[in-house]
């Protein structure tokens, strides 16, 4: 009999900062980019320095949303081709990013490498900045789950969607078993009706105490930061490249994002 291989350990995370968060979700399409940069913007309009790093490494789309052309990346910083400081662009909205390259098939998994000059760069630049956010890709690879561990808060992206609530909560017992996470926010995207978000939260809060927290040294509590209500403006500033809150500010979802980055500074 072949024995079996020997499960992998979770990488070890770096002390994480409170002012740093990992915006992340279970599936793609729920709007985590969307909500990374608006949101950055709301903080900023608040008079915070805000940095964006686009963690999705290998398949970033920050500068899509932004509309921006990057010359240089992180890629560029990692190989040692510019410096970091170089790398940290001003955006629309009165923030800044950090992009990354798109289509690098060696950013699809965590190599030592990678992890060690992820973290470089974020305990280099968090330290310039109010609120670092980072925009991670979605699901529980790796390359996901060491971003997310070098963060001091986690907010999960989540839609009423059947699949993205299964997935929302596949990340969140591994957040909490591999990571100790025992408080997790939740910003609830694309709502159809006044109260869904907490209908979403309360939904997830049951199966993660039935299923997830029984195990544990204490329960995993989930909090809802916000939800975001389904708007046409969304999808015509995403088509346009704009910023919501700089092309329509006064919009449903434009509104609802302020009020997220107000719980965000009052806390």
């Amino acid at each position: 009999m072949i024995a079996s291989a020997p499960a992998p350990q979770p990488l070890a995370p770096a002390q994480p900062l409170k002012h740093i968060i990992a915006v992340t979700s279970g599936k793609g399409g729920v709007g985590k980019t969307f909500v990374s940069a608006n949101l950055a913007a709301a903080l900023a309009r608040a008079g915070r320095r805000v940095l964006v790093l686009d963690a999705d490494l290998g398949l970033a789309n920050l500068d899509v949303v932004l509309n921006l052309f990057p010359k240089i990346t992180l890629h560029d910083v990692f190989t040692g081709k510019h410096k970091l400081a170089d790398a940290v662009l001003p955006a629309p909205g009165g923030f800044h990013v950090l992009l990354a390259g798109s289509g690098m098939v060696e950013y699809s998994r965590m190599t030592p490498e990678v992890r060690d000059q992820l973290q470089k760069v974020i305990a280099e630049v968090a330290p310039r900045f109010d609120h670092v956010l980072l925009d991670t890709g979605a699901g529980i690879s790796d390359v996901v789950l060491y971003t997310v561990s070098l963060a001091g808060e986690v907010l999960v992206v989540v839609t009423p969607e059947p699949t993205s609530l299964t997935d929302a909560y596949a990340t969140i017992k591994v957040l909490a078993t591999t990571q100790g996470r025992r408080r997790i926010s939740l910003l609830v995207n694309q709502t159809r009706k006044p109260g869904e978000g907490r209908a979403v939260r309360q939904q997830l809060q049951q199966v993660v105490d039935r299923y997830v927290s029984p195990g544990l040294d204490q329960p995993v509590r989930l909090d809802l930061l916000g939800e975001v209500p389904s708007d046409p403006a969304v999808r015509d500033a995403v088509q346009r490249r704009q910023l919501l809150l700089e092309a329509m500010p006064g919009t449903p979802a434009a509104v609802a994002l302020m009020a997220v980055a107000t719980k965000l500074t009052a806390g």
